[in-house]
C-alpha cells in the first residue's frame, strides 16, 4: 500500500507544483486505500513507472517502509508487475468516477494532443469543468466520437469498453 510523504503532501498544496500532471494525479489518488496494482494500471499501464519515480523522489512511500523518505537507488531494478497491464486485460480495481476521469485525461493526452493540441486542451478543460457524472460522461462520449473519426470504430469500441469497466456499476456509458 502506498502513502504520500510530507514531500508528496507539500506538492499538492497550492503554489507548490514541481511535478507533471500525471505524477500529481497519482499523488491525488494515493490515500492508503488504493492498491499499488490498481494505481500501476493507470495511464494505460504507465502508472508503474510514475509510481517508481515518485518513490525514488520521496513523494511516496510504502506502508511499513522503515525509511519512507529514502530515495530508491536510480540503478535499482524495477519491481515486477503483479498483474498484466496490457490493453483489454480485466480491470480488477475499484470502479470510480475519479479513475474514469483520469482515464479520459490520459486519453486526451495520448490520442489527441499529438494530433490536435487545441482539441486536446478543449477536452481537458471540459473534464475539469464537469461537476457530475453526466457532464463527465458527455465529454467522454464526445472524445470517443472523435476517436472513431480519427482511428475507426474498432478502436472507439475498445476505448468505450475500457471506460465502462472503470465506471461505478450504477453509472452507465450510453451513446449520445
Amino acid at each position: 500500500m502506498l502513502i504520500k510523504t510530507e514531500k508528496g503532501r507539500l506538492e499538492l498544496r497550492p503554489g507548490h507544483r514541481s511535478l507533471g500532471q500525471r505524477e500529481r494525479a497519482i499523488l491525488l489518488l494515493v490515500d492508503g486505500s488504493q492498491t499499488e496494482v490498481v494505481l500501476a494500471d493507470l495511464f494505460l499501464g504507465e502508472g508503474r513507472t510514475l509510481i517508481d519515480q515518485l518513490l525514488r523522489s520521496g513523494h511516496l512511500s510504502r506502508v511499513g517502509d522503515k525509511t519512507p523518505n529514502r530515495p530508491v537507488a536510480a540503478d535499482a531494478p524495477p519491481k515486477p508487475l503483479t498483474t498484466a497491464a496490457a490493453h483489454g486485460d480485466p480491470f480488477v480495481g475499484t470502479r470510480s468516477l475519479a479513475t474514469a476521469r483520469m482515464f479520459l485525461f490520459d486519453l486526451s493526452e495520448r490520442l489527441f494532443a499529438p494530433r490536435d493540441k487545441l482539441l486536446a486542451q478543449r477536452f481537458r478543460d471540459e473534464l475539469r469543468e464537469a461537476r457530475d457524472a453526466a457532464a463527465m460522461l458527455a465529454v467522454g462520449r464526445a472524445m470517443i466520437a472523435k476517436v472513431e473519426q480519427f482511428a475507426g470504430s474498432e478502436r472507439a469500441d475498445g476505448i468505450s469498453e475500457r471506460l465502462a469497466k472503470l465506471l461505478p456499476s450504477d453509472v452507465m456509458l450510453e451513446p449520445a
